[in-house]
């Protein structure tokens, strides 16, 4: 049987465990979809996952891309057969404990390890690293931000980034322009940042703009408004996306929305309706997570002239050959230390 080939659609969705069945095969060669992200559920070993990826990436021509949540700590999909991860702000904390050489390098291991590990699975994408700010407003944010300084943040996060890239894994900077000054979680309202431009650009957009100019292929816009310098929340902005992200600060690769599922989102109509916006106002790939029926919806509803401009960024996210191979003996040494890292939090 030939592989289809189908140019990859604008819908990143999910799947039910941790094997596809015939229904989610013949689903997943729907045009308007372009990957799949990986959940807890779909995640029983390294071993299955890789049989997972391997799966999915042979379903069509190019290749459906498969990301992830594997940030450490809370956030961390994936559990039996890699390294736990402990929280990024172990990151920020070793940096304030033994200052910024170690934690540099920690970060820059980290990234490693973490890029070795899933790209060995065939994961193409990493929504990772996290660089909302710790402004101590924020419990869905949390432990999840490196630090509150956005110079500590942009260098631990760069340095993360650059063990990465060498892997093939891909990285996504999130949750621009920033999700940790407002107590709100987005995932069940939409939270509104009353800050102006300046203290925006002062503070929380320069750890985007380091990771611009080190080449990350993925940013991942929040859904939260911020009325002074626009009226649509970040993910739905052209402002935001078009005239900021991409003229302003240079951003050429893909803008992949938040879970247009989650309840940041509902104000812009059904699910379709965001979508609709959402491609409209910049974003490359749409995330419809835990909601089968709004993705079929959105499938049925979406128009082939509505992302024809958009392969070469999303092929940005396909993983890549590793430029170099992480031996088993320091894969084990780094996972002690990055293991280790666990109790400067305590």
């Amino acid at each position: 049987m030939n592989t289809p080939v189908l140019p990859r659609g604008p819908l990143m969705v999910d799947v039910a465990g941790p094997a596809l069945t015939a229904e989610e095969r013949e689903r997943l060669l729907h045009p308007a979809v372009g990957g799949v992200i990986l959940f807890a559920r779909n995640c029983v070993d390294a071993a299955q996952v890789q049989a997972l990826c391997a799966d999915l990436h042979a379903l069509r021509q190019p290749s459906l891309l498969v990301g992830i949540d594997q940030e450490g700590g809370r956030v961390q999909r994936l559990t039996a057969g890699v390294t736990r991860f402990p929280p990024q702000a172990s990151l920020g904390r070793l940096w304030d404990q033994a200052g910024m050489p170690p934690a540099v390098t920690m970060a820059r291991e980290w990234g490693r390890l973490l890029g070795t590990e899933l790209r060995s699975l065939g994961v193409d994408l990493d929504f990772t690293p996290c660089v909302d700010l710790d402004w101590g407003v924020s419990a869905v944010i949390g432990d999840r931000a490196l630090h509150r300084d956005p110079q500590v943040v942009a260098t631990l996060a760069v340095a993360l980034w650059q063990g990465m890239a060498p892997t093939g894994l891909r990285g996504v900077a999130k949750h621009f322009p920033g999700h940790g000054a407002v107590a709100v979680d987005s995932h069940v309202a939409l939270p509104v940042d009353r800050r102006s431009w300046a203290e925006l650009a002062a503070a929380d957009l320069y750890p985007f703009a380091a990771l611009i100019a080190a080449d990350i292929p993925g940013i991942m816009p929040a859904h939260c408004l911020y009325p002074a310098v626009d009226d649509h929340p970040a993910g739905f902005s052209r402002h935001w996306l078009q005239d900021i992200l991409r003229e302003q600060m240079g951003f050429a690769g893909a803008i992949i929305s938040d879970d247009l599922s989650m309840g940041g989102a509902h104000g812009l109509g059904d699910v379709s309706a965001r979508a609709a916006v959402a491609l409209e106002a910049g974003c490359d790939l749409l995330l419809i997570c835990n909601d089968p029926a709004a993705a079929n919806q959105a499938m049925a509803a979406l128009s082939p002239r509505s992302w024809d401009d958009r392969a070469q960024r999303l092929a940005g996210l396909a993983g890549g050959s590793p430029a170099e191979k992480l031996a088993a003996a320091e894969a084990t040494a780094l996972a002690r230390r990055i293991a280790g890292l666990s109790a400067v939090l305590s």
